[in-house]
């Protein structure tokens, strides 16, 4: 295993900086100005006033006026020092933007995937064992009706009724604190945190919980009609054995390979409901980033997120040899 570990890390090089190089390129091709954006908004200059002298020399500041590829080596050379640069809309540094809101997006993120997959699996595995019966049909049917419903939607829905709309003031509706919570003792500001953050969560879990749940269930399913199974129930093993200890292991390989997609969801956050809760997490922060064409935060959060998707593809891999002991990745020798 030391030797596909080895193999993959160094094959995550190049990879990685290919889609860096791509993405830094087709950042730097897409429409709008970040010098004009940046001279007529952030210097309160009226478009008229700007000059090419102004142009230029704000480009000249930024590293603009240096040709596409000299920009991504002086950019490539800077992240191997992990210095993303500076942010072009306030001249702080870019790791110092992210994590300060990074914290923020991991929170939510952790105990959203977390409900996920506390209330998926058992789903699943429930859905599996009572296969047609008229609770599962019915626990199919709200699982369905919830994923179709736009998180967006939900998130005024949920405002509306309980973010003191028309009905019921019963939960925050924006920011993740009370004002002057910095002074609270250490329970009443996690309770006040918690409190804050309800509404969000429930929109970050809700559609998630549909087709993993199908996920398991289908595996789960498939697993229980393989011979061993068959030879499990005819020793005569309790049905609940059965299920947990040799198909539940089993079935949960699907589960896993969608470990890939958990570490960049953790740290990319989401933009719409950041937005219309204004939470100040990392998803916010890359909206903020694309409207101004902050090419240095949008670089970031970009290469971060593209990093976490391989390492976690890795683990995931290497989590299949836990699950399923069949799974080797030595070298078979003939």
């Amino acid at each position: 295993m030391r030797n596909y570990i080895l193999k993959r890390l160094i094959l995550l090089i190049p990879t990685l900086l290919g889609i860096t190089l791509i993405t830094f390129f087709v950042i730097q091709l897409a429409p709008g100005n970040p010098i004009s954006r940046k001279v007529q908004f952030g210097e309160g200059i009226k478009a008229e006033a700007i000059t090419q002298e102004i142009i230029e020399q704000t480009k000249k500041l930024y590293g603009l006026d240096k040709p596409i590829y000299v920009r991504y080596w002086i950019w490539l050379k800077r992240v191997f020092t992990l210095d993303f640069g500076r942010s072009y809309k306030d001249h702080r540094p870019v790791m110092e933007k992210i994590a300060e809101r990074l914290p923020v997006t991991l929170s939510l993120n952790l105990i959203s995937i977390f409900l996920v997959y506390l209330i998926s699996i058992p789903l699943g595995v429930y859905s599996a064992v009572r296969h047609g019966s008229l609770v599962e049909r019915a626990i199919t049917f709200v699982l369905f009706a919830l994923y179709s419903i736009p998180s967006f939607w939900l998130a005024v829905v949920l405002i509306y009724f309980l973010g003191g709309g028309e009905f019921w003031d019963v939960f925050p509706i924006y920011g993740i604190l009370s004002p002057g919570a910095e002074g609270f003792p250490f329970l009443k500001r996690v309770v006040d945190f918690l409190w804050h953050i309800t509404l969000p969560v429930i929109c970050l879990t809700y559609g998630d919980l549909a087709y993993l749940s199908r996920y398991q269930k289908g595996s789960l399913l498939e697993v229980l009609r393989e011979d061993f199974i068959r030879t499990a129930r005819a020793k005569g093993l309790p049905e609940s054995k059965v299920i947990f200890k040799h198909a539940l292991r089993n079935s949960l390989i699907p589960i896993i390979t969608l470990v890939a997609s958990v570490l960049p969801a953790m740290i990319g956050g989401s933009v719409i409901i950041e937005n219309i809760f204004s939470i100040p997490g990392i998803g916010q922060l890359g909206f903020e980033a694309v409207l101004s064409r902050d090419y240095p935060v949008i670089m970031a959060i970009a290469t971060i997120s593209a990093f976490l998707t391989l390492v976690g593809i890795l683990l995931s891999d290497l989590a299949y040899v836990l699950v399923d002991p069949r799974i080797s990745f030595e070298e078979r020798k003939g």
